[in-house]
């Protein structure tokens, strides 16, 4: 079976898509970054153990290694690296730095673009011809364009053509990956992926970003405030491009079986979800009533909205948006009909499962404290 080597392995969507690699017996070599308090090869089987609800054991198929995604060879030595790009190998490039403001500009080109640039060097140095690169980039690095966006490559632009640096970073990364296909001549494939939620059937979510991220700051105000009425600066009418982590591990796996596919593919969703629907939700599930506001002032909000308001420092660049994306190349290469799309329903399931967790969180911390 064909080796799939996998950098930021840990992460959310790279843990669940290796999950899948290894149920369907596919060598995975996972590179993972060692933190003071744990070692690489922990780090990944604690977030596998925990995608499976501990219902785990380490298989023979998957190898974890220490990297430094910034450093020569990754820190590892060359005859590892010649070893392990030995043959047919699909590598797939997930890390990322995922902040987004001014003051982690630095960090973020540096892990999102100069990253990027070693990655493949690392790539180009010690894979086969036969060998391909994956580029995990985000539909969002359409950045602030009007229209519809398509499956190509588009020119760098400054940052006023983009909501965060976030953005900025994937578009100028997209276009070093232009840069060696064309001039190395190496087999690259770019996956522009929406904002990824939970599991679509289940309703499974182990995820707290975008509208986890809302939805757990209106958690904790609900439970210090309950019964309060809350305005949020939020379209209602305008959308969120929420894709199920299912159905991308469904495409990625696609993409590891295919021989042939296209350099750019849109894993977006056709049916957006508006932000009324999750509003909604939210209501249902909490004991707190929000008004979505489109008009409302900073200064017209009281302490509980300013709050609400900072903590929506990143999502609040999202709350009036209705992006189009073009998916031809997707809709050649998959059945993509919108089967396995979230709605209203799913992501409903999806919040409640999301904000159980969150009480059963407080509820354990709360036992724990008191033993």
């Amino acid at each position: 079976m064909k080796r799939i080597i996998i950098n930021g392995a840990n992460g959310f969507v790279a843990s669940n898509f290796i999950t899948e690699l290894l149920k369907q017996n596919y060598e995975v070599i996972a590179l993972v970054r060692d933190s003071n308090k744990c070692s690489s090869r922990d780090r990944m089987n604690n977030v596998l153990a925990e995608i499976n609800d501990a219902d785990y054991c380490v298989p023979e198929n998957l190898t974890v290694y220490g990297y430094s995604l910034l450093d020569d060879n990754f820190g590892l030595e060359k005859d590892l690296l010649e070893d392990l790009f030995n043959g047919d190998v699909d590598y797939y490039h997930f890390a990322a730095s995922l902040k987004y403001d001014l003051k982690s500009k630095d960090e973020i080109f540096a892990t999102n673009i100069d990253g990027v640039k070693n990655s493949l060097n690392v790539f180009l140095e010690f894979s086969n011809k036969t060998s391909r690169f994956f580029f995990i980039s985000t539909a969002y690095s359409c950045g602030k364009f009007s229209g519809v966006f398509e499956e190509r490559f588009y020119d760098n632009e400054d940052i006023s053509k983009f909501r965060n640096y976030y953005e900025q970073s994937k578009r100028y990364a997209e276009n070093i990956i232009r840069e060696y296909r064309e001039s190395k001549g190496l087999d690259i494939h770019i996956l522009r992926l929406s904002q990824v939620v939970g599991n679509n059937q289940s309703g499974v979510t182990k995820t707290d970003y975008g509208i986890f991220d809302f939805a757990k700051r209106v958690h904790g105000l609900a439970h210090r405030s309950p019964n309060s009425k809350v305005r949020v600066k939020v379209d209602p009418e305008s959308t969120q491009n929420l894709i199920p982590i299912d159905t991308v591990v469904s495409y990625l796996m696609r993409t590891a079986e295919a021989k042939e596919l296209p350099v750019i593919m849109n894993f977006i969703a056709k049916n957006s979800t508006k932000n009324k629907n999750i509003i909604n939700s939210l209501c249902k599930l909490l004991p707190i009533h929000i008004e979505p506001s489109e008009s409302i002032k900073k200064e017209e909000m009281n302490v509980v909205e300013r709050i609400i308001s900072i903590g929506m420092s990143f999502t609040g660049s999202y709350v009036s948006t209705n992006l189009r994306f073009d998916t031809k190349n997707l809709d050649c290469f998959i059945d993509s009909d919108g089967a396995y799309e979230a709605n209203e329903q799913t992501i409903h399931k999806m919040l409640e499962y999301f904000l159980d967790s969150l009480s059963n969180k407080k509820v354990k911390n709360i036992y724990v404290r008191a033993s």
